[in-house]
Formats: C-alpha cells, structure tokens, sequence
C-alpha cells in the first residue's frame, strides 16, 4: 500500500523528490502517512478534499483483498 500511495503523490506533485511515504502496522490497522512540501499541499488535497478521498478510496479497494483496515493521512 505504502509503493501505491507514494506513486499517485508523485504524480500530483511538482516537487517528487519532498515525497515521504511512511507506513506503522498494528494488527490488521495500517496507517499511511503522507508527507508533501508545502507549495504541494493543495495539489494532493484538492478541491474540497476530492483529490484526498481519491486516493482513500484506492487505498481502502487495494487493501479489501488483504483483509487489513487501511487509513490514509496526510499530514
């Protein structure tokens, strides 16, 4: 999930190289956090969040199949 997440936010960016992707497990609950530069925040956030709930909703149909709970952040 973590290589999923960390593709489409370079994708989005200008800056590609400010991308940190970090991933803590625990159990079957993973929490993705993504950090962009700042010029890059409103580019993965988008309009009223859709670009964010996007990539959620990516994350969360990839992750059905692992039976995991996956939460994406971006902070």
């Amino acid at each position: 999930m973590k290589e999923l997440v960390e593709v489409v936010a370079k994708a989005l960016v200008e800056n590609p190289d400010e991308v940190v992707v970090t991933e803590k497990v625990d159990g079957k609950n993973v929490v993705i956090e993504l950090h962009v530069a700042a010029s890059d925040m409103g580019k993965v956030i988008g309009k009223q969040g859709r670009i964010a709930k996007a990539i959620r909703t990516v994350v969360k149909a990839a992750s059905f199949k692992d039976n995991t709970r996956v939460d994406v952040e971006i902070v």
